[in-house]
């Protein structure tokens, strides 16, 4: 098995547009969504940090690139279509990792206008047409890594942008968090909301966040990466005798119109040392002077291999 992995996480792209959309289109919360994006959200994310992005990502050549959700704005089937073909730009479905955000799932939507089109880019290895009410948790090994994809992607009230995973997704995390350990792997769980209680508003909440920290404190895990906060934060999990790091990162096409909102995304090259993971990160921002992405800064952080 190869040892060492580089890979990418990028989160919040929120590629699409919605120009030229119908009203008919807009029912129930779909209507504060487009407000939103008129008013603010279109001019904040930008199709032109997202081409600096692809040029970037192009240079530093991850052999692997997860994208921890929101690709749309507000779910809507052309959006999907759109973010389809963005996919297809950034590699094949062995090269991306794919897992939803709560405005891939704004509203209730039939899976073919939906999800559908992403399956290939969500779904476990060798599993491309699985049921979609049993397509996550996901199990994707690239090399000395697992990388395990939650959705706690669920339609939520106006105002409000919570997501859950439930008793059955977190049951089938806990048994692969024990495979995937006895394999020795480097585990990271993928999940779009942040999975510690507390750090996020409670309308934005993850509802069940407690329970998932229950399961990765009692089945351990490596690493774990989110979004949807659209600005970079660090936290931990405990488990016996340490802490799992906890990454959350910035929108990947914004403008930074929030002080720490700028786009970024985050670079990790992973080697054995050891009775050790080393973790080399580069965080990698956008600059509107250059119209580019560079490095911003870099760290290593050293994490107990699972005996096996």
């Amino acid at each position: 098995m190869k040892e060492t992995l580089t890979f990418a996480q990028l989160s919040d792209p929120h590629l699409s547009t919605l120009q030229g959309v119908r009203w008919r289109d807009l029912a129930n919360k779909r209507v504060l969504g487009y407000l939103s994006w008129r008013r603010r959200r279109r001019a904040e994310h930008s199709g032109e940090v997202l081409e600096a992005l692809q040029r970037d990502l192009a240079r530093t050549r991850p052999e692997h690139l997860v994208i921890t959700g929101d690709l749309t704005h507000i779910g809507l089937p052309d959006e999907f279509r759109q973010a389809r073909r963005w996919l297809e730009t950034l590699g094949g479905p062995h090269e991306v990792t794919v897992v939803p955000g709560n405005h891939d799932a704004y509203i209730h939507a039939p899976w073919k206008h939906s999800f559908s089109h992403w399956q290939p880019y969500m779904a476990s290895d060798g599993e491309a047409d699985t049921d979609p009410e049993h397509l996550f948790p996901s199990l994707r090994v690239r090399g000395p890594v697992a990388f395990i994809g939650l959705s706690s992607a669920r339609p939520s009230g106006p105002f409000f942008a919570t997501g859950s995973l439930g008793p059955e997704q977190l049951g089938k995390l806990a048994r692969l968090l024990d495979e995937t350990g006895r394999r020795g792997l480097f585990r990271v769980v993928l999940i779009h909301h942040p999975p510690v209680p507390g750090e996020e508003k409670w309308r934005k909440r993850l509802k069940d966040a407690r329970a998932l920290c229950k399961v990765i404190g009692e089945h351990g895990a490596e690493l774990v990466l989110h979004g949807h906060r659209h600005r970079a934060s660090e936290s931990g999990i405990e488990i016996p005798g340490q802490k799992v790091p906890v990454f959350g990162i910035p929108s990947a096409s914004s403008l930074g119109h929030k002080p720490g909102r700028m786009a970024q995304y985050y670079l990790y090259r992973l080697q054995p040392a050891g009775d050790r993971w080393k973790l080399d990160i580069s965080v990698r921002g956008y600059s509107p002077r250059g119209h580019a992405f560079a490095q911003v800064h870099e760290r290593v952080v050293e994490i107990p291999r699972q005996t096996t």
